[in-house]
């Protein structure tokens, strides 16, 4: 386990709150996570992703399954690693200086509850080892859904 999943693992232990455990975890993501410019949670609601805690600018409140990155990660339920958002059909640009992004589905009981959700100023910021260590971040994160 890497340092920043060892880091997430431990602050997770400490609290049972979702909302406060999403917040922690997204902070402690943005601090270890270089070249990023946004790293948070939409969590479903009513049928839709709603944004729930995250660090960066302003965000989209709402994505319907299917659109965008995020939507596109819910429907088909597998992490989704984009080289260049502008090349990917559909994507919603809530910061226009975002250029890569990876999306991560978060499941509870067999279904998506959400997704973890980084973007990037830099083209191909996000390797496959980035996809292995996040994917093990979100299982951290899995443990503690209630």
């Amino acid at each position: 386990m890497n340092e920043m999943n060892v880091s997430l693992k431990a602050i997770l232990d400490k609290e049972d709150w979702l909302i406060t455990s999403l917040s922690n975890a997204s902070a402690v993501l943005n601090e270890y996570l270089d070249d990023i410019n946004w790293v948070g949670f939409y969590l479903m609601k009513d049928g839709d992703l709603v944004l729930g805690p995250f660090q960066g600018k302003s965000a989209c409140v709402r994505i319907k399954v299917g659109k965008g990155v995020c939507g596109t990660c819910v429907m088909e339920d597998k992490t989704q690693l984009v080289a260049d958002v502008h090349k990917f059909p559909g994507h919603i640009a809530c910061d226009s200086a975002s250029n890569s992004e990876i999306v991560i589905p978060i499941h509870h009981n067999g279904e998506v509850v959400g997704v973890l959700d980084i973007d990037s100023p830099l083209f191909d910021r996000f390797s496959e080892e980035d996809k292995e260590n996040l994917e093990e971040s979100v299982k951290i994160i899995e443990s503690i859904w209630k």
